[in-house]
């Protein structure tokens, strides 16, 4: 046992996606494609007596923190430092579930494979109802597409092999347990489309237009996210709504162009990792905006 260990998780920035349920939580999730992103979670993990969750200095409750803790037999301070914004689409609590695994599976010696850690994070943030794919995605970086649903024992990935710049500016929350809990006939009959596509053609500039066919024909557009979409298309841009959340992210300088000032990184390469203080730069994300160590 260690005093603590640290991890870095890219957030991650979901395009589209079908929802597939089961009896277990491992075998649960999602099909569809997103973004891995250099802006993501430091999660630090310390031995402790009774189980606390602390995100950017302010104590939070996080089911899929507590049912991580629980699979690994352990009581912890968790620590999460994000610039993110938190429940608008970028799968703050998908990263702050699987950097607690890893760095949990660390400080407490549990000797675990990443995909077991994997497994343990995505089971726990499907029965928090917070999430169906995210984990997965973070784990792996890149322009991912989960070509089947569940943990990594049973998804099978694949990726669009490219990199971008991504900029994203945020208006607000969208309720993920929600949306996911509810009707979803709809919105997977959408994503299996978008999947098709993108399979079929798989290019960045086909994944922005499944991505924006996807949100449009899933009804999840709201009228201030439209209109930004509209603004970028207008400067010849290619921009699309974050699953789930209030948020328009583009490729480029899509936003800038339309006028906007986005936040600004790049598709994380890596996917989640351990990071050691010695080897960052100071940043809360743990990686520079053009996807160094």
């Amino acid at each position: 046992m260690t005093d603590e260990a640290s991890a870095f998780v890219p957030g991650h920035v979901t395009g589209f996606f079908s929802v597939e349920r089961t009896d277990d939580p491992t075998t649960t999730g999602s099909r569809g494609g997103g973004l891995a992103l250099t802006d993501g979670v430091r999660v630090t993990v310390r031995p402790a007596e009774e189980t606390t969750v602390v995100l950017d200095d302010v104590g939070v409750e996080i089911g899929a923190v507590d049912r991580v803790l629980d699979a690994l037999g352990a009581q912890a301070t968790v620590i999460g430092e994000t610039d993110l914004p938190i429940g608008a689409g970028f799968g703050v609590s998908g990263a702050m579930a699987l950097g607690t695994a890893l760095a949990g599976n660390a400080v407490f010696d549990r000797r675990l494979l990443r995909d077991e850690l994997v497994t343990i994070a995505h089971g726990a943030e499907v029965q928090a109802g917070t999430g169906l794919g995210d984990v997965v995605a973070q784990a792996a970086g890149g322009i991912t597409l989960r070509l089947e649903p569940g943990g990594p024992m049973e998804n099978r990935l694949d990726a669009i092999p490219a990199r971008s710049r991504v900029e994203y500016v945020t208006f607000g929350e969208l309720d993920t347990a929600t949306v996911i809990s509810g009707d979803t006939d709809r919105l997977t009959l959408a994503g299996e489309e978008a999947l098709s596509t993108v399979v079929a053609e798989p290019t960045v500039s086909e994944f922005m237009y499944a991505a924006r066919k996807f949100a449009r024909e899933a009804n999840l557009l709201t009228a201030e996210v439209r209109d930004v979409i509209t603004d970028v298309s207008a400067a010849n841009g290619e921009a699309s709504m974050a699953m789930l959340g209030e948020t328009v992210f583009a490729l480029g300088d899509g936003l800038s162009s339309a006028g906007y000032e986005p936040q600004v990184c790049q598709v994380d390469p890596a996917g989640a990792t351990l990071v050691d203080d010695r080897d960052v730069d100071g940043e809360i994300t743990g990686r520079s905006a053009d996807g160094s160590e």
